[in-house]
């Protein structure tokens, strides 16, 4: 009996460090697949020839080549992926050759238009956004959103929500002036506000009252174990429900959760910028790894709810207009489109180091939070006391 148990015990953490490096690979691959087709499908539109569409980086595992030309593969390294086009001197698009062949009839990219390149390269994150909302839309389709009416079922004692004077019972109906029908809704204004004050507009027994307080920042475990610093005013929900919607509410909805998540995600990144919100909240590619093996453990929903999240930000972060990134040749191109010319070959070489190394720092700061989340600094640092 010991040695069954022994047995199941190892075969569920075999399976549990399993589920990390393939959910990772599973998720990213999908995102990633995602951002890369989009550039594929508009450039084939342009009629570039693409060479390659690799999902992963390095030495191919497995591939195969189109009757088009293209090589499709599946690379080593799965952090990511391109699309290499005839002309691009290699996968971020750089420099190459400005002229087609035709010879063997190969359309280069730096030969397009530049509304044909800047086309091309918004498409990724253009497509990231579309299967986010398809995704999410198909999600409250197929299983329903999860809906919490605006209604307050606890108030902590001591706390913001207990000082300005809510009670249970009381229904949120706005806040800072915009009209709140869920309490995410109410969650989601709280959250993007960081701890600064708010007003809302409570529904009283038919009375309409405005109470103004201030959040208070606490530490907050999620679901994967990682501490965050969170806005709170101390009140819980009546109860939630799941809802399954039409295609028109749920595409409706879908739009308007992809907007808000946009919205908060910009705001976020300006006040780290502004030095108001730290960057301890900003995950890696271990971080990534860690939620992806927790989330392919849960269930489909939760996969595809994941997913949507992650292209979100796979598209935005790929819009900032960093050299090295979709964002950096959209500001090239637009600054070619303004000049009537590109930019010198000089200026666009120290564009790309200065993005290299932008991005670097950013990946180098990620990761430190993910070895600090997980405890691998402390851990470190004990070997050494």
């Amino acid at each position: 009996m010991h040695f069954k148990r022994d047995l199941t015990l190892q075969m569920d953490q075999l399976i549990q460090s399993l589920s990390y490096p393939i959910g990772f690979a599973v998720v990213l691959g999908i995102v990633v697949f995602v951002h890369e087709f989009g550039h594929y499908w508009v450039a084939r539109r342009c009629g570039v020839t693409v060479e390659t569409f690799s999902i992963g980086f390095g030495p191919e595992i497995f591939g195969w080549t189109a009757k088009s030309g293209t090589r499709w593969k599946v690379s080593l390294l799965p952090l990511g992926g391109y699309v290499k086009m005839y002309g691009d001197a290699d996968a971020t698009s750089a420099g190459g050759i400005a002229a087609d062949d035709p010879a063997t009839g190969k359309v280069s990219f730096h030969g397009r238009p530049v509304k044909a390149r800047a086309a091309i390269v918004a498409a990724g994150p253009v497509f990231n956004f579309i299967y986010a909302i398809v995704a999410l839309a198909a999600l409250y389709m197929i299983w329903g959103q999860q809906t919490t009416p605006a209604v307050i079922g606890t108030v902590l004692e001591n706390s913001p929500a207990a000082a300005a004077g809510l009670e249970p019972g009381d229904r949120v109906t706005g806040v800072d002036g915009r009209a709140v029908t869920r309490f995410e809704d109410l969650q989601t204004a709280v959250v993007a506000g960081n701890g600064q004050p708010v007003t809302l507009e409570v529904d009283r027994d038919g009375r309409v009252i405005s109470m103004s307080l201030t959040p208070e920042m606490v530490s907050v475990d999620d679901r994967f174990g990682n501490t965050h610093q969170m806005p709170r005013i101390g009140i819980s929900a009546s109860g939630t429900e799941w809802v399954r919607q039409g295609p028109v509410e749920a595409v409706t909805g879908a739009v308007r959760e992809t907007v808000s998540i946009v919205a908060m995600t910009f705001g976020a990144v300006g006040e780290m910028i502004a030095g108001t919100r730290g960057t301890e909240e900003l995950a890696g590619v271990i971080g990534i790894a860690q939620m992806s093996g927790e989330v392919v453990r849960m269930s489909v929903a939760t996969v595809i709810w994941f997913t949507a999240m992650l292209s979100i930000n796979l598209g935005l972060i790929n819009l900032l207009p960093v050299p090295l990134l979709d964002g950096g040749h959209l500001a090239f191109y637009a600054a070619e489109a303004a000049r009537g010319r590109p930019l010198s070959q000089r200026a666009q070489e120290y564009g790309f180091r200065f993005g290299l190394v932008l991005v670097l720092t950013l990946m180098i700061v990620a990761t430190w939070n993910d070895l600090v989340r997980l405890r691998v600094v402390d851990y470190l640092a004990g070997l050494f006391t």
